[in-house]
């Protein structure tokens, strides 16, 4: 009996007339997720996909591929026989005395008009045949309809059936790069990385900015790790930015001309500022950070509400609401976890406070920031910042260094907005263009 592999999609079937928008960017990451595995077709029968191994001891490869691939729900791991009772039977009965279960139930999926019974006449007929198969074994196995411990899935599509037992959970989700850009602040801890990941999941396409600083002798730069957490990241949407920005020269303004109690407020500030201007640059529709609510000092209610205050673009939190112990489950998942292990020295805990502040309202980050440069400080972090492109191709992650004209571009067009009167928005400030809006 031949092998083949059903992936199943829930999401997509809710898209209405946009389904087969969806459908068909679903079935290209597909392709480019296995195009290096020996694979005989990849075809769409009766709202699936089913996915044919040129060569089944590729099996595990191609549905170790396919799992990270954002849309499918799940991947059947099924043969192919003649759909007639008389060969569809006998599979059956075969497969579940490799399972050997103690219980079980029979459901099938009728997809072929012509079949000569409903699903529920074929359910209760192949379950009396297995039954009897399975009793001649062990006289103790019987139907158990509600949770059993293994169910015989029987896929009826023109002119063949499908049956599996065992399936492999795929992200779910809606397909990469279908609903638009974003820029993610990646710190190199947990909680970013698996940010981006959840905002990948929803199909959109996300850069990276991160922010260093220079290490000292016994700590190793936190570069690397970043580079690490894009090239794990980019298998799941295939191609990534990583803009690396030194932070070093911006802190030292900062810490010389504002309170203490507000530092790592004005870092991030700084941050979100500067990021927004990558994101004008990359055209993309807002930030990204891995904010949960209060976990630490700069991340309570306050003072997110305090730093985001100015910014013009949307600030994304999709781990607002977990805590630790979720991220770091799904950081494990995704592969990001024993990196973000790694020791590296991060930025933003130079200088700390003794006593940050908790409860800040923009009014008092507007007046800590009085004797800063705001504008030039952005400049001095866009200036200095390099660019690395990521592609995840033929099971490959390959890197090249970016071209910095992105930056250059969002640069000239901040620098023609100088001057013009606060109120305008950014289409009268001539960055229309460059924010995608």
């Amino acid at each position: 009996m031949k092998q083949v592999l059903i992936l199943h999609y829930h999401e997509i079937w809710l898209k209405g007339e946009n389904k087969n928008y969806f459908l068909s960017r679903l079935r290209g990451a597909v392709k480019q997720s296995i195009a290096d595995l020996p694979v005989a077709s990849i075809e769409g029968i009766s709202e699936r996909l089913i996915v044919t191994p040129a060569d089944e001891e590729a099996l595990p490869r191609i549905i170790e591929r396919l799992s990270r691939v954002f849309g499918i729900a799940y991947i059947a791991v099924a043969r192919e026989v003649p759909s007639p009772l008389e060969s569809l039977g006998p599979a059956a009965c075969e497969m579940m005395m490799e399972a050997n279960p103690r219980n079980f139930a029979v459901r099938v999926k009728m997809a072929d008009a012509q079949y000569g019974m409903n699903s529920m006449e074929l359910e209760v007929e192949l379950g009396r045949q297995v039954l009897e198969h399975l009793r001649a074994r062990d006289a103790t196995v019987r139907v158990k309809l509600n949770d059993p411990e293994i169910t015989c899935q029987v896929e009826v599509i023109p002119g063949k059936a499908l049956i599996y037992a065992r399936r492999v959970q795929g992200p779910g989700g809606l397909p990469a790069v279908t609903i638009g850009r974003v820029v993610a602040l990646l710190s190199g801890g947990f909680d970013s990385s698996v940010a981006a990941y959840k905002m990948m999941r929803r199909g959109c396409h996300v850069s990276f900015v991160h922010f260093f600083g220079t290490p000292s002798p016994s700590r190793n730069s936190s570069t690397g790790v970043a580079d690490e957490l894009v090239r794990t990241l980019t298998p799941y949407q295939f191609t990534s930015r990583l803009y690396l920005v030194p932070f070093d020269a911006v802190q030292r303004q900062i810490v010389a001309g504002a309170h203490e109690s507000y530092r790592v407020l004005l870092y991030r500030r700084m941050m979100g500022r500067i990021s927004r201007n990558i994101a004008w640059a990359e055209r993309a529709h807002g930030l990204v950070t891995g904010d949960s609510i209060s976990q630490v000092a700069s991340q309570t209610l306050h003072n997110l509400k305090a730093i985001d205050q100015g910014l013009d673009l949307p600030v994304y939190r999709p781990l607002a609401g977990d805590d630790k112990s979720e991220i770091i489950r799904l950081a494990e998942k995704i592969g990001t976890y024993k990196i973000s292990c790694e020791p590296f020295e991060d930025c933003c805990p130079r200088f700390m406070p003794r006593s940050p502040a908790i409860f800040a309202r923009p009014q008092e980050l507007d007046e800590a920031e009085r004797q800063l440069d705001i504008d030039a400080l952005i400049r001095l972090g866009l200036e200095g910042a390099t660019c690395t492109e990521y592609k995840f191709e033929m099971g490959e992650v390959t890197s090249r260094q970016g071209s910095p004209r992105k930056i250059e571009k969002s640069m000239k067009a901040r620098k023609a907005a100088e001057g013009q009167p606060a109120a305008q928005d950014a289409a009268s400030n001539g960055l229309s263009d460059a924010a995608g809006v």
